[in-house]
């Protein structure tokens, strides 16, 4: 079955000790929902490499690479994320600093 058959959807994620595991369902057509289970490790949140509000993207980007990889029937249903793998999407989702067009320019000075 393809990748394009399935709906991934976020449902919540719970504070451990080892780290914040987030939790996504899997459903296809023909089967049965699945759940599973991603973690990141509490020292990238507490070294500022991962901010809280993009944990649920990080990790249904890594969902979804697991699903593709394994016509969407990966054998684990837990999977822990990476150092390599969070700096991988931290860098592919870099965004410059807006620019903005009414800002006033610098050599602007009143008489």
């Amino acid at each position: 079955m393809s990748n394009n058959n399935v709906i991934v959807q976020f449902v919540g994620f719970e504070a451990k000790a080892q780290g914040r595991e987030y939790t996504f369902t899997v459903r296809e057509s023909a089967t049965e929902p699945r759940e599973f289970t991603l973690t990141i490790p509490n020292e990238a949140f507490n070294t500022r490499r991962v901010r809280f509000q993009d944990a649920p993207d990080i990790c249904s980007h890594r969902l979804h690479l697991e699903l593709a990889a394994t016509e969407n029937h990966p054998d684990k249903t837990h999977f822990n994320l990476t150092d390599a793998e969070l700096e991988a999407y931290r860098t592919s989702h870099m965004q410059k600093p807006p620019k903005y067009p009414y800002a006033p320019k610098k050599d602007d000075q009143e008489a």
